[in-house]
């Protein structure tokens, strides 16, 4: 049914005017057919391609998750090379200390091997000690020690993506430009809230460092897609767009954007892209992507930032049939606790704006892929969007009066489909018996678990499988023949959340409340390319 609770936030004088025009009641419908609904003969990849799959992209596509860019091999781009059992497929890596900039986990495994299963009151004073301790080897080891050194890499990188990017970013972030920013910042040393300086741009190193062009040029993602299509490519994969919106959840605050939007330093004041603003960046990638030589090209869009269980809807709904919660503040924080004077929150109203926002966002780059399709180009569209609607639990597993009409629940594998307690997209709990509740969402309450990957793997499978991708076996020669599954069997043993979670992390996500209270945790997962 629609949502009726928007006469008052359309009027809502702290959104700019593009903003409230686009404000809408009901549900954006997804994007089910990755064709758009235009004909284009796809092209068949041969098995002498020299790059199967290259993808850009953020930290959905970089592989971060728990706080921290560590576990690569199994990062979406990775899953999916697995399966078409591509000989060589360059990733970064990032081996030592939990990876950058902070791992919740290893933080909680640690801890928990010194404290127990619960941290009590008369040992915050020693636990303190003991993450004080921990942050300053993480620190240590990534600005001083052997993380410090980028490793060579044998040609540009497949994975072209760095957490924290953004639209401007995979235009324009080169390597040089991270060497220079890490050159010209000072170094500062906490005594507590201690995190790895210049984390972003460390990352981005091992990622970027390799991608220069035959003349030296030191080159953005997309530049360096380029330089790998004069080889050819068989499948390029572009996810970009979230982090024009997330910083709105992560920090809890709305901040439009403004004159600044493409400055590489500027731009991070903002949280979230007007739509003209993040139109006329996608228009300047669209128009980079035609002049990459690759057999076929796939966007992602942007999915709900909201639905993240980093911001909790507060309180009960306005009304039945209503997606929306009054407030949203951290999970931690229970309805009894929350003060709209003392405590970070959005509003409904925000919320709804956000979410109608990445609805124009998405409108955008389904209207330049068709555009694309029938200029003849075999261009396609993965919807992020629409998996994780159907997945959202408090929104509309939760709710049935709240599902559009359009809702029906996502199939999820049957490996998945069978674990108990049922997977969900609420913010991960455990105890010294196992997971208790999540499992889509990793320990920051952003990013997904491997798992998690493993679903946005199984959907751009099936849209490479159809567009004519080649999936070998081991060898990277025999095809391989019926739908491609994502093997989740592989997935659930490399998953350390489902297989070994922290024992500390009860319901009441006292420790999680905690860490942030002590160290910022969430606020490390905010962009800092400055």
């Amino acid at each position: 049914m629609p949502d009726r609770s928007l006469s008052k936030s359309m009027m809502d004088s702290e959104f700019p005017a593009e903003v409230k025009q686009i404000l809408r009641a009901d549900a954006a419908e997804p994007y089910p057919d990755p064709r758009l609904g235009v004909a284009v003969t796809p092209t068949q990849t041969q098995a002498s391609i020299k790059h199967p799959l290259v993808t850009i992209g953020d930290s959905l596509s970089h592989g971060f998750q728990n706080g921290a860019i560590f576990n690569t091999r199994y990062s979406w781009p990775a899953i999916v090379a697995w399966e078409m059992g591509i000989p060589e497929f360059r990733i970064p890596a990032y081996n030592g200390f939990g990876g950058l900039p902070l791992n919740i986990e290893w933080m909680l495994h640690r801890m928990e091997q010194e404290f127990g299963h619960q941290v009590s009151w008369w040992e915050f004073a020693p636990a303190l000690f003991t993450v004080r301790h921990l942050m300053d080897q993480v620190e240590d080891w990534w600005e001083r020690g052997r993380g410090s050194a980028i490793p060579s890499s044998r040609g540009i990188m497949h994975n072209l993506s760095v957490y924290g990017f953004d639209a401007r970013d995979i235009l324009s972030y080169t390597a040089s430009y991270a060497q220079k920013r890490i050159k010209a910042d000072r170094r500062r040393d906490g005594f507590v809230k201690q995190i790895v300086q210049n984390d972003q741009h460390v990352a981005a190193l091992r990622v970027l460092n390799s991608a220069v062009s035959s003349n030296g040029k030191s080159l953005s993602p997309l530049e360096a897609a380029h330089e790998l299509g004069k080889d050819g490519i068989g499948t390029l994969v572009v996810m970009i767009g979230a982090n024009n919106a997330l910083s709105t959840v992560l920090r809890l605050n709305v901040t439009w954007s403004g004159a600044h939007y493409q400055d590489l330093m500027k731009k991070n004041d903002y949280s979230v892209w007007l739509p003209s603003h993040f139109e006329a960046e996608f228009k300047e990638i669209v128009k980079v992507c035609k002049g990459i030589k690759a057999d076929r090209i796939i966007f992602g869009n942007v999915p709900h930032v909201t639905i993240a269980p980093i911001a909790r809807g507060v309180a009960r709904k306005y009304e039945a049939g209503s997606r929306y919660f009054p407030y949203y503040t951290r999970p931690w924080i229970t309805d009894t606790q929350f003060d709209t004077k003392e405590d970070p929150h959005l509003t409904a109203n925000q919320a709804r704006a956000i979410d109608s926002v990445i609805d124009m966002y998405n409108q955008t780059i389904a209207s330049e892929v068709k555009s694309a399709r029938l200029a003849g180009r075999d261009w396609y569209l993965i919807d992020l969007c629409g998996p994780l609607d159907r997945l959202a639990t408090r929104r509309f597993i939760d709710d049935p009066m709240a599902r559009p009409e359009w809702w029906t629940p996502y199939q999820l594998p049957t490996s998945l489909a069978a674990l108990d307690p049922p997977i969900s997209t609420a913010f991960f709990n455990s105890n010294k018996e196992g997971r208790t509740r999540g499992g889509i969402f990793s320990l920051d309450g952003v990013h997904p678990t491997t798992i998690g990957y493993g679903i946005i793997a199984q959907e751009v499978i099936n849209v490479m499988q159809n567009a004519g991708a080649l999936f070998t076996w081991g060898n990277g020669t025999s095809p391989r023949t019926g739908p491609i599954n994502v093997d989740f069997v592989r997935l659930l043993k490399h998953d350390t959340l489902m297989s070994d979670p922290p024992t500390s992390l009860d319901s009441s996500m006292k420790t999680i409340g905690w860490l942030d209270e002590t160290m910022d945790l969430f606020t490390s997962l905010l962009p800092r390319n400055r």
